[in-house]
């Protein structure tokens, strides 16, 4: 039997875009900004890190990280952000999204500054304190992706939901970019200040002392915009949702959400509590009934996620190496330290501004018109495809002539992984989970990402290394070469497209509609029978 919705819902649902969306949107965003930041700007300063803290006199080549340094500087904070996706995910669930939601942010800010004093008298020291620091700035960052999408989805209309929970997940493309900016500012300030000769010139000379303050300054800024939020997300109500359907508070809900939409409603305590006392809105997430009406659904979710995120941040975490083979950043030892951090930063933006940020706009604007079904299939067809073909005619690119061709190409690859399931890996799972489980199976769904993403962080930091033991980074046994690791990364690509089958159309429905929080156990059965439906039934 179907059951009317709460009127406080309804309201939700029926609500035109206004003032408080936007809001909302720049609250939660700027948190993604900061995550996007803080995570992809330590791509920008290794190579200087390895420059200062591993430097070995009459070596040819500046000095490098380590392999399991530089594994441990990239990888660490994406272990946080697993262990915090599932700790805050689960707690958003338990003591409500708001509470949370200060908490997570005051542990990046705290972070982000604390990664840049990171001190020690010894090589090992500095390293191991930024490692400590970074696994705690993932923390927080992990807390912000349950807990962000969970606020959107419950905040927004039925009708311009995906849109705006897209926006929020969009900022991460500006947090790219402004470590780009950012990292291409304060080099240049430096190079500009302190001059320099390359490596092969004067090696001991090449990396300035005060080259130290490059890579913290640059670490540090990402505290400012997550800063700078607080407040506003301090006075933001807790969701209706979580309020009327978990805390059971018909007029708390009611009494909240008259004062942001600006309409006298009314609190139904008596279909709160038909609600609450409903059996099939009372099982848990280890329950026969939460496999049999969302077992596929999680488990759709939760794969296409790690596949997405193995190819995503494999990407982004060795682009400079790409960039060196094609020949876009010279070879290091023709460079100072801080005009390598330049030479990085200026691709990290190109790349950032032609194909990142665009990627996710073109989400935004067409998810509630295509659907999220659609943008994801042609997303990993699209990844897949352009893999393929970087990969099999590799050596071609390689050659002067065509090396603007294969950026180009690589581009189109981060164009569509933002416009395809970058973006709806994020935002499917905040809308077809029940309002109790939503915040935990969020973070479940990214906690799968982020493995993904630390099997491409750490996998193919070795697989990326030459076949030829004379080309290789210090330290790093032969690999299977840029080549035969695109090779993979298509491959991974294809298999996202296969388990995108497994999920649910959420486009134009409400999220208790698509739950069957109202007891409408066809809409259930529905929804059961044809996971893949690309139109709403």
């Amino acid at each position: 039997m179907a059951r009317e919705q709460l009127a406080v819902l309804n309201a939700l649902d029926a609500a035109k875009t206004q003032w408080y969306h936007f809001t909302a949107i720049v609250i939660a965003g700027m948190g993604f900004f900061t995550d996007a930041y803080d995570l992809f700007c330590i791509s920008l300063v290794t190579k200087l890190l390895g420059r200062i803290y591993y430097h070995v006199d009459g070596a040819p080549k500046p000095g490098s990280l380590p392999p399991n340094v530089a594994a441990a500087v990239n990888g660490v904070a994406l272990v946080g952000t697993l262990v915090g996706q599932l700790f805050f995910g689960w707690l958003g669930d338990k003591m409500g999204r708001k509470k949370v939601y200060g908490l997570t942010l005051i542990l990046m800010v705290v972070s982000s500054i604390a990664s840049g004093l990171s001190f020690g008298s010894s090589a090992k020291g500095v390293i191991a304190t930024l490692c400590f620091f970074r696994f705690w700035l993932g923390f927080g960052i992990g807390g912000d992706y349950p807990l962000s999408a969970t606020i959107m989805s419950e905040y927004a209309n039925k009708k311009t939901r995906g849109a705006f929970i897209a926006a929020v997940f969009a900022m991460q493309g500006f947090g790219i970019l402004g470590g780009g900016i950012v990292g291409l500012i304060v080099s240049a300030a430096f190079d500009h200040a302190y001059k320099a000769p390359a490596y092969s010139v004067d090696a001991a000379a090449s990396t300035v002392p005060q080259a130290d303050y490059v890579w913290r300054i640059i670490l540090m800024f990402g505290a400012i915009p997550a800063a700078l939020t607080y407040y506003w997300r301090m006075k933001m109500p807790e969701t209706a949702r979580f309020t009327a359907l978990v805390a059971k508070k018909a007029k708390q809900a009611a009494a909240d959400m008259s004062k942001v939409l600006n309409m006298d409603l009314e609190a139904e305590e008596d279909k709160v509590i038909k609600i609450a006392t409903d059996r099939t809105n009372s099982f848990g997430l280890f329950s026969r009934e939460f496999l049999k009406r969302h077992g596929l659904h999680l488990l759709g979710t939760t794969t296409t996620w790690f596949l997405l995120d193995i190819a995503f941040y494999s990407q982004n975490l060795f682009q400079k190496d790409i960039f060196s083979a094609i020949g876009w950043i010279p070879k290091a030892a023709s460079m100072n330290a801080i005009h390598e951090v330049y030479k990085i930063a200026r691709a990290q933006t190109l790349i950032a501004l032609c194909s990142t940020v665009p990627g996710y706009w073109f989400t935004v604007a067409l998810i509630d018109i295509m659907g999220r079904f659609a943008i994801q299939l042609m997303g990993f067809f699209f990844m897949t495809v352009f893999m393929f073909a970087l990969a099999i005619p590799y050596h071609h690119w390689t050659l002067e002539p065509n090396r603007i061709g294969f950026v180009i190409m690589y581009s189109l690859t981060f164009f569509f992984a933002n416009f395809g399931p970058n973006a709806t890996t994020f935002v499917v799972p905040a809308e077809i989970f029940p309002a109790r489980l939503r915040s935990t199976c969020h973070g479940i769904s990214a906690a799968a990402g982020k493995a993904g993403a630390i099997v491409g962080a750490f996998g193919f930091l070795y697989a990326a290394q030459s076949t030829d033991p004379t080309k290789t980074d210090a330290g790093y046994p032969p690999g299977i070469g840029v080549r035969y690791s695109l090779i993979m990364l298509g491959v991974i690509n294809f298999f996202g497209m296969l388990f995108t089958l497994l999920v649910p159309e959420s486009k134009g429905k409400s999220l208790e509609e698509l739950t069957g929080e109202n007891g409408d156990e066809n809409d259930e059965k529905q929804i059961q029978m044809d996971p893949s439906r690309t139109v709403p039934i």
